[in-house]
């Protein structure tokens, strides 16, 4: 019985073996598929990136970054379309942020779960995924006609706020998702109220997961050109929104606001529309220099969540 034994049991074991051999090949093909995929992916952008900056780079001067657009290739500048990219992610930022992160606490604290409530969660997940025109020709009908804006950097901001709206509201939920059950069980034991869990204790701890998405938000929103050309954004724009109390008679606080305007993505489709290869090379700077600002953005969001993180204590 001995002998018979054994034998079973080194019978088990190569099977073991073998088992355990077919699943590190599995998973060395499965990283290696991995690998290539991203591979694809990263070399693409690579080379895409070195052409763009072989093309650009040239161009970058302090006169392209202080000079308006022009009918001559070698004259013109980005300065109306970065100052207008700047103004309008700011009119979007200030609308979109807090609207997005006060709906989220009030899903994700304080409205009961019924259908009602899955019914929204339901539309602002679909909302997320609506292709960005349909968000310019909304505008169109009501910012620009019915409310009477007009075509405005106003418009511009508002349009793009809403287009990140569902993707700050569904960040923000996750990251009060990612909190522990336990510092709100903890905070209503000492006699918390609910807006002060929410005010102390949630919104610090979840600020680092809600910053990255509010960023990532804004570097989709800064690249879009489809809801800002429907709304009627300039493609040759040479002035700059009026500055507060400047001019003859002086400007409003929030003139600004009301003013035409152009933006990076726009300027780079009108440059490319053109056959002249001196403006070809001008897209590429101003894309060189779209691209900067995104990766700056983001970094700033890496730089953000680890730096808060550091200060959390749970």
């Amino acid at each position: 019985m001995q002998p018979a034994i054994h034998d079973a049991a080194t019978l088990r074991q190569q099977q073991l073996r073998r088992i355990i051999r077919s699943h590190r090949r599995r998973d060395t093909a499965f990283g290696v598929l991995g690998l290539l995929a991203m591979m694809v992916g990263v070399l693409t952008l690579a080379a895409l990136f070195t052409g763009m900056a072989i093309d650009g780079i040239p161009r970058l001067s302090g006169d392209f970054f202080t000079s308006f657009p022009s009918r001559r290739a070698g004259q013109a500048g980005i300065l109306s379309a970065w100052v207008g990219s700047i103004l309008v992610m700011g009119v979007t930022a200030l609308f979109a942020v807090p609207v997005g992160v006060a709906g989220a606490v009030y899903l994700e604290e304080y409205a009961q779960k019924n259908w009602f409530t899955d019914v929204i969660e339901i539309n602002i997940t679909n909302l997320a995924g609506v292709p960005s025109i349909v968000y310019g020709l909304l505008a169109l009908g009501m910012f620009v006609y019915t409310f009477g804006l007009g075509q405005s950097i106003l418009t511009a901001g508002l349009t793009l706020g809403l287009l990140i709206l569902p993707i700050v509201i569904v960040t923000t939920r996750e990251s009060l998702r990612a909190i522990p059950q336990q510092v709100r069980e903890g905070a209503y034991a000492c006699g918390a109220t609910r807006w002060q869990v929410v005010h102390d204790h949630l919104l610090p701890y979840g600020t680092p997961g809600i910053l990255t998405g509010v960023i990532i938000a804004l570097s989709r929103a800064i690249g879009e050109t489809a809801p800002i050309i429907t709304i009627g954004a300039l493609t040759f724009i040479a002035f700059l929104p009026p500055l507060p109390f400047s001019g003859d008679p002086p400007a409003g606080v929030f003139d600004w606001l009301f003013s035409p305007f152009t933006v990076m993505p726009i300027q780079i489709f009108n440059w490319t529309s053109r056959p002249d290869p001196a403006f070809q090379q001008n897209a590429a700077a101003a894309s060189f220099v779209l691209i900067f600002m995104t990766l700056g953005m983001n970094a700033l969001a890496i730089w953000l969540r680890y730096r808060l993180r550091k200060n959390i204590k749970w």
